[in-house]
């Protein structure tokens, strides 16, 4: 009998159970390949290659629609001619004003904008309506059009008419041209793009003509505007001028004032013609002051030093000529009165005589003395008073100068201010006769430079700029949509998201294979998935208690690769010497019988529970040595009230024990009751998911569905895994295992 090519034996089926060590590391490479995940590799290089795989096809096919279009868009175009003039741009200032012409009206680093201002006065309506008066584009059919007349409105005048033409042709002239504004150069470039040729030459010349000679205007208007203003500013400085001279004058008069207003190096009036009474009798009194103060100071430190001294000590006195006199001849009497003491009493007529005259003597010495101490103090005295005279006219003479000052200070301001209208006056009569003499000659800072010639190429529609711009335009839409459709597509395609969103380990992967591969079983893509379910037979060995091994092989939906799954891993774990019951417990879509090639038996797993038929009676035939494959039979009329009685908890205990592993393909959880029903007499239910095809939302409701029914759900087996869907190289899947087959 034939069996399910996806299930024939391979080279690594024939090692046995108890050899675990390559088994073992098998199963650590399928962990290891499944871990990681989270935020972390949102943007490293395996999930951008797996999104740029999995929407290629959008986005191929949006850049190649982007292409057309641009190539369909400009063989339609109309073509579209350029001509270009150009400019010379010398920027100058037109100085009004004495001191504007000190520095640049333009500074070096204004140039740029004034060059950018340049350029919006060319591609202003101004400018625009010049062009248009000057080529009376209004009434061209050929500008505007042959059948622009057809389309005149109706209930129209003409003079309505005429206006709207011009408001058409400005519109039309202002939306054709453009500015270049050169970096490096003063060189301003016009263009303009017309449909016709030879009308792009005319405007781009008669752009660059009308421009120069806007300029033109505007300097000889800038001239006669400096002109009526210098000489309104001159009738008004005059008339200024005459007003401040008549004031200084006036204030002159009130207050006296004659002679020099300037102020000296030593703050002193006069200037050149010297300094007033005032401030000379100021000096004079200041310098008598100081002097008599000097000699005031002289005397009361004379009279200080001999105040307490005996008059007869004092220098003056022992230096008097009188004194002196008078001192000898008391010496000379008190001699001759010593000589006659010794032959005489006192009582002699001679040395009473010599007595009185002595006495008297020394009275004159003690007056004259006295009189020339009283000299000193009187000399002291009349010292001390001159100075406080001269002091008090110092005080006087410096208020009457301080007042004398203020009166010339203010004089001086308006003294100054006069001659600085003076000045201003003589400036401005000089700059008025400079702009007077250049009024009519002075040029422009605009020259024409090169004319505009007739194009003979279109610059427009440009195929390489059109698709180079479609390209970059279709690749964003393109990757703008294939990001949407990622966002929105919660299908699960990796190893890490499956444990990293349900939270179930993942028992294994299979790897997606093609028709072809399924008959070859030579070929490396069915020895990697025999390979791949021999890992995943090893990882639910070990996942489950010796005893407890009848399992339920369910998924979301139908054709995800459970039916697939139960049958390779009830072959695997038969080669391996286990015993299997292998049961086709799918009561509405049975597959088991067709997958190994036969027809639908009458009699069956549906049979079997109802005692209606044995189960060696209706068991395929000739299938695997320790594997025993049950189908289902008729199709039951109640399959629910049949999943929920109690036949199928009877046919687990009896069979249990029979049988080393019992595997149930049941059917899929959405939508149908038996999956969950089932999940609960069965020691684990073994979830399978379908890559690339099933959404998590479902898959995860289908799990909760379960779990919320009593199932022990020990993992997931992640089938028709697609490396390149996931990010990974293409040859990821194989590289073990052609390895093994290589060795």
């Amino acid at each position: 009998m034939n069996t399910p090519s996806t299930t024939s034996p391979s080279s690594g089926d024939q090692r046995e159970w108890d050899d675990q060590s390559d088994w073992v590391t098998m199963s650590d490479e399928h962990g290891t390949r499944s871990g990681g995940g989270g935020l972390s590799t949102l943007f490293d290089l395996p999930t951008m290659r797996g999104f740029l795989f999995r929407q290629r096809y959008i986005l191929i096919a949006t850049i190649i629609l982007s292409l057309l279009a641009a190539l369909i868009l400009t063989l339609l175009a109309t073509p579209v001619y350029e001509a270009r003039s150009s400019v010379r741009v010398e920027p100058q200032g037109n100085y009004i004003v004495e001191g504007q012409d000190l520095a640049p009206a333009i500074t070096s680093g204004q140039v740029s904008q004034y060059l950018q201002t340049l350029g919006e006065v060319i591609e202003s309506r101004k400018m625009a309506e010049l062009v248009v008066g000057t080529l009376n584009l209004q009434n061209r059919s050929d500008f505007l059009g042959d059948d622009v007349d057809s389309n005149r409105p109706e209930k129209i005048s003409d003079e309505q008419w005429a206006e709207l033409k011009k408001e058409m042709a400005i519109a039309i002239t202002q939306g054709g041209v453009a500015a270049e504004i050169p970096y490096d150069s003063r060189i301003l470039k016009i263009r303009f793009s017309s449909s016709n040729p030879a009308i792009a030459a005319q405007l781009a010349n008669a752009y660059a003509e009308n421009f120069a000679a806007d300029d033109s205007r505007q300097t000889l208007a800038n001239n006669a505007y400096a002109l009526e203003y210098l000489d309104g500013q001159i009738t008004e400085t005059r008339q200024r001028l005459q007003d401040a001279e008549l004031a200084a004058n006036a204030y002159a008069r009130r207050n006296s004032i004659v002679g020099p207003t300037s102020i000296n190096a030593d703050n002193s009036y006069g200037g050149e013609g010297g300094q007033t009474i005032t401030a000379l009798n100021l000096a004079q009194i200041n310098a008598s002051y100081t002097e008599a103060r000097a000699k005031r100071i002289e005397l009361e430190q004379k009279w200080l030093a001999i105040a307490g001294t005996p008059a007869r000590q004092i220098s003056a006195v022992q230096n008097s000529e009188v004194l002196r006199d008078l001192i000898g001849e008391s010496s000379t009497l008190s001699a001759n009165l010593a000589d006659l003491r010794q032959r005489y009493d006192d009582n002699y007529p001679q040395v009473q005589e010599l007595n009185a005259r002595l006495a008297e003597l020394n009275r004159q010495i003690d007056q004259t003395g006295a009189d020339i101490k009283a000299g000193i103090r009187s000399d002291f005295e009349v010292a001390k008073r001159q100075e406080q005279a001269l002091s008090a006219e110092v005080g006087r003479v410096s208020r009457n100068t301080l007042d004398e000052q203020d009166r010339r200070v203010r004089y001086g301001l308006l003294d100054r201010e006069a001659s600085a209208i003076r000045v201003q006056l003589a400036t401005l009569l000089d700059r008025y006769n400079q702009i007077s003499s250049a009024e009519n000659v002075q040029t422009g800072s605009i020259t024409l430079l090169d004319p505009a010639l007739k194009p003979t190429t279109p610059v427009s529609p440009n195929l390489t700029r059109n698709l180079f711009i479609a390209l970059i335009l279709g690749s964003g839409l393109a990757l703008t949509i294939a990001i949407l459709r990622e966002v929105f597509d919660d299908r699960l395609r990796s190893l890490a998201e499956v444990e990293d969103r349900f939270g179930v380990p993942l028992l294994g992967h299979t790897p997606y294979l093609v028709a072809d591969d399924l008959d070859d079983e030579g070929s490396a893509a069915h020895i990697a998935l025999m390979e791949s379910y021999s890992s995943i037979a090893l990882a639910i060995h070990y996942a489950l208690p010796k005893r407890h091994r009848v399992l339920q092989f369910t998924s979301s939906q139908a054709s995800e690769g459970k039916t697939t799954s139960a049958i390779a891993l009830a072959e695997k774990y038969a080669k391996l010497g286990h015993k299997t019951l292998l049961v086709d417990a799918d009561l509405r879509r049975p597959a088991m019988a067709g997958a190994y090639g036969l027809d639908k038996p009458q009699q069956g797993f549906a049979e079997v529970l109802k005692g209606q038929a044995d189960i060696q009676s209706v068991l395929l035939p000739e299938v695997h040595e320790n594997l025993d494959v049950l189908p289902l039979g008729t199709l039951p009329a109640d399959p629910v009230e049949l999943m929920a009685s109690g036949y199928i908890r009877t046919f687990i205990a009896q069979y249990r024990e029979q049988y080393d592993y019992v595997i149930f393909d049941s059917s899929p959880v959405v939508g149908i009751a038996d999956a969950p029903i089932l999940s609960r007499l069965v020691d684990s239910t073994i979830f399978i998911v379908e890559a690339n095809r099933v959404h998590f939302g479902q898959a995860k409701a289908a799990l909760r569905r379960l779990k919320a029914a009593g199932a022990n759900v020990p993992g997931l087996i992640l089938t028709k895994y697609r490396p390149q869907e996931a990010g990974q190289s293409y040859g990821y899947e194989y590289q073990y295992y052609s390895y093994s087959k290589d060795a």
